[in-house]
């Protein structure tokens, strides 16, 4: 399995989630846990998804999320699981 963090942040708005979501769900991208907060009127998201049912580059993916980057007017960074785990070993 292929897993990515998503992470999603800016200044809360009705929709974001739903709007993300089905954008990953338009490309076969299965949520696999995700946690959402707002503080301050500043909303962040961190998903953690399984790109196996994409059958696009990981680069492709993250270009089809620009739209929703532009609609939200909010920061959506992925990253492959894999090097986030990498990163964080001790």
């Amino acid at each position: 399995m292929t897993k990515a963090l998503i992470s999603v942040t800016g200044m809360d708005a009705t929709g974001i989630i739903a709007r993300v979501a089905t954008k990953l769900s338009e490309m076969n991208i299965n949520i696999l846990d995700i946690t959402q907060t707002i503080l301050g009127g500043y909303f962040t998201m961190m998903m953690v998804v399984d790109l196996d049912g994409a059958n696009m580059e990981f680069s492709a993916i993250d270009e089809a999320l620009q739209p929703v980057r532009d609609e939200l007017s909010m920061t959506i960074h992925m990253q492959r699981m894999d090097i986030f785990d990498a990163m964080h070993r001790i």
